[in-house]
């Protein structure tokens, strides 16, 4: 095995400081065992021959001591990501106050529900959306409860 690589994948540091003098002395050197164990966890977050559970436990050394990762950012912790993901979403509350109506709560939720998915089928256009939303809020109220008008 590399004696490089052995040393990744053993945090030797001892080792890779020898190595260092011996294999590239025209290159600097560590001051520290610090700087050199630095070094080692910045060079296992690049090394993808290593398995993701070191590479990962060296991006999280690095990170709680304020030094860079070079952990890609697709196997980063979705929080740290730098390109983060746009990821839309609804939401839907139907609240009755009346314990006596109650049970037309979920009826109501379910006529918005079916307005949400259909319109993810398309291309969605969130103030239409909400438009619509509310039309079949009020739909659904005046047929369970033969209301003219519903009230807000």
């Amino acid at each position: 095995m590399n004696a490089f690589l052995q040393c990744l994948e053993e945090m030797d540091v001892a080792g890779i400081r020898k190595l260092w003098r011996a294999r590239a002395p025209h290159l600097h050197q560590p001051a520290s065992d610090h700087e050199a164990e630095a070094t080692l966890h910045r060079a296992r977050t690049d090394c993808r021959v290593l398995s993701l559970k070191q590479r990962a436990y060296s991006h999280r050394w690095l990170e709680d001591r304020g030094y860079p990762s070079g952990l890609p950012d697709e196997l980063k912790p979705n929080a740290e990501r730098i390109y983060p993901r746009v990821v839309e979403g609804v939401g839907i509350a139907v609240h009755i106050g009346s314990r006596v109506l109650r049970p037309a709560a979920p009826i109501i939720r379910g006529a918005m529900e079916e307005v949400v998915l259909d319109e993810y089928a398309g291309k969605v256009v969130l103030n239409r959306l909400k438009g619509r939303m509310k039309e079949a809020h009020d739909k659904a109220v005046r047929k369970l409860f033969g209301w003219a008008t519903v009230p807000k």
